[in-house]
């Protein structure tokens, strides 16, 4: 016996419950840097390294990313909440521009840009992108981290707001 479908707008604020950490993938192609905030990011595997992000099926980022196969992503500290809304709305200029008078450098294998203020950063080759309806699970695998954990807490995404972590 199948159920009824779960409705779309139920199954969103449902989600909005669960606290995600926030993240910046760019990529470095030919002409420009393109950027997109991302809070669907988990581990996969150790061995190879690899971690999936999720990305809007239809969205400019992943089909740049799957042109060029290389990408760099940050883990957004909390105080970077104003990077993740610029690199969220639509229609956003060149992450270069969106980035301006924001420590940055470029990661060494795929030349995409790397926050200097980020938690950690990862240097990524694209593996494969997985079809998951109207998103992709792009499957990264992890070739560098130009940017080591340092001292601080994570954003998070929770209840459709960028927030940090309470003091302790």
């Amino acid at each position: 016996m199948s159920a009824d479908p779960v409705d779309a707008t139920e199954f969103a604020a449902a989600l909005r419950q669960y606290a995600a950490g926030v993240g910046l993938l760019t990529v470095r192609d030919g002409i420009d840097d393109v950027g997109t905030t991302v809070t669907s990011v988990t581990s996969v595997s150790a061995s190879p390294p690899l971690v999936a992000v999720g990305l809007t099926a239809a969205g400019y980022p992943r089909e740049v990313l799957e042109d060029v196969g290389r990408c760099a992503l940050t883990v957004l500290a909390a105080g970077q909440a104003i990077l993740a809304s610029r690199f969220s709305s639509a229609g956003r200029p060149s992450a270069r521009h969106l980035l301006e008078s924001v420590p940055w450098h470029r990661a060494p294998v795929s030349s995409a840009i790397v926050l200097d203020g980020g938690l950690v950063a990862l240097d990524c080759r694209l593996d494969r992108v997985v079809e998951a309806g109207d998103h992709v699970l792009a499957l990264l695998e992890v070739v560098g981290v130009p940017v080591a954990a340092t001292a601080g807490d994570p954003l998070l995404r929770f209840r459709g707001r960028y927030v940090g972590l309470p003091p302790s």
